[in-house]
């Protein structure tokens, strides 16, 4: 055990919610057993973070960066750059990068699935590829995991207005605008060829969240710790990449359902104990299941975070010494709309040594309290604000 102060980050992707009636009028926060959680709420303060300015994408891109202690006003470019830095995909001042998924659209022009049913990663490379010889040309596409991906094309495409495929579902797929929307458009019905040849669900590309890379500052000159990264999706691995942390590759952290919580919170007192003063660590499930208006998945992933990740982490962190903790999501995915919102969500700060206030974990709990920028939360953390 030694003196210095230990610190970790534990973002449940939007497991934020609104009440739900098949859930007695409550959230899944409310529903789930936690009991480490509220026995750190009950020795921890409990606020309401804006994790995504107004007038930006309701997007994970935009809400793990104003965690990382970033201000979005100030940063962000897009989601795929960040999603690009992760793969190790590097843009000449020519190109930018756009965030590329495969998705399921019915022959009426209906978005059905903005996973393209969860092709697997062998499924996926080999999908990759053949765009790669069919459509090639001015675009490239690399490989991310399942239906996550990127392509990368010259610089003026930018200027396309995209909507995310997940705001889409159920509903017409409306494709891109904007003066670069033609090329978009035919790269995307070029793709319908190739997907029809793969024994997989989905039926094309749908481009979107497009950037150049964004100019951050090293995380330990900006807050004056070294930080480490557990996570399994690529925008919150580019954000530690790009920022200089340690960036930790968890056998079985699949960004879905079945990640394996244990792995993730045994490489995050790793990361500690090996030098990091902080950690951050993500978990994707409560968000798919927010995607998926599935409430019993949302609060069953809730649970796991408690039972296999919160609870080992917390008697980990007692055996270092002293350490604080925010938990938080990086947005609201409300199971009845089944995306992403801007709402400001709940935080909590605990730590060994127990905080002003205390109470419980819930949005209920928040939703007097002003709304704190979510970039002010890492100071506010280890006391450098």
């Amino acid at each position: 055990m030694t003196s210095r102060t230990r610190y970790a980050v534990c973002i449940a992707d939007g497991c934020a919610d609104d009440p739900i009636p098949e859930l007695g009028g409550r959230t899944p926060l409310e529903v789930a057993p936690m009991p480490t959680l509220a026995r750190l709420a009950a020795r921890g303060t409990i606020g309401r973070a804006r994790t995504i300015p107004d007038g930006y994408p309701k997007c994970s891109s935009v809400g793990n960066m104003a965690i990382f202690g970033y201000d979005p006003l100030v940063f962000y470019t897009g989601r795929a750059p960040l999603e690009a830095a992760a793969l190790g995909v590097g843009l000449s001042p020519g190109q930018v990068a756009f965030r590329v998924n495969l998705v399921t659209v019915s022959p009426g022009g209906t978005m059905l699935d903005f996973t393209g049913g969860r092709p697997s990663q062998a499924q996926a490379a080999d999908v990759i590829a053949a765009l790669n010889v069919t459509v090639g040309g001015e675009v490239a596409f690399y490989l991310g995991q399942g239906y996550r991906h990127i392509m990368t094309c010259p610089a003026d495409w930018a200027d396309a207005v995209c909507v995310p495929p997940h705001d889409l579902l159920g509903q017409a797929a409306v494709g891109p605008a904007g003066p670069s929307a033609d090329k978009l458009s035919e790269i995307m019905r070029a793709s319908r060829a190739v997907l029809a040849e793969a024994p997989i669900a989905a039926t094309q590309v749908w481009p979107w969240s497009q950037g150049r890379p964004p100019r951050l500052p090293e995380f330990a000159a900006r807050h004056g710790v070294a930080g480490a990264v557990v996570a399994a999706v690529n925008v919150v691995r580019g954000l530690g990449t790009l920022t200089g942390m340690t960036v930790v590759d968890v056998p079985g952290a699949t960004g879905w359902y079945d990640t394996d919580y244990a792995a993730k919170r045994d490489a995050a007192l790793a990361a500690l104990a090996d030098g990091a003063d902080l950690v951050i660590v993500h978990v994707a499930a409560t968000d798919e299941a927010g995607h998926a208006g599935d409430a019993a998945q949302k609060v069953h992933s809730l649970a796991a975070w408690d039972r296999l990740l919160l609870r080992g982490l917390v008697d980990g962190l007692d055996l270092m010494g002293r350490w604080r903790l925010l938990f938080l999501p990086d947005h609201a995915t409300p199971v009845r709309l089944r995306t992403h919102t801007d709402a400001p969500v709940p935080y909590l700060i605990s730590g060994s040594g127990g905080e002003p206030g205390g109470g419980r974990y819930c949005e209920a709990a928040a939703a007097g309290l002003a709304a704190e920028p979510a970039h002010e939360l890492i100071g506010r953390l280890t006391g450098a604000a």
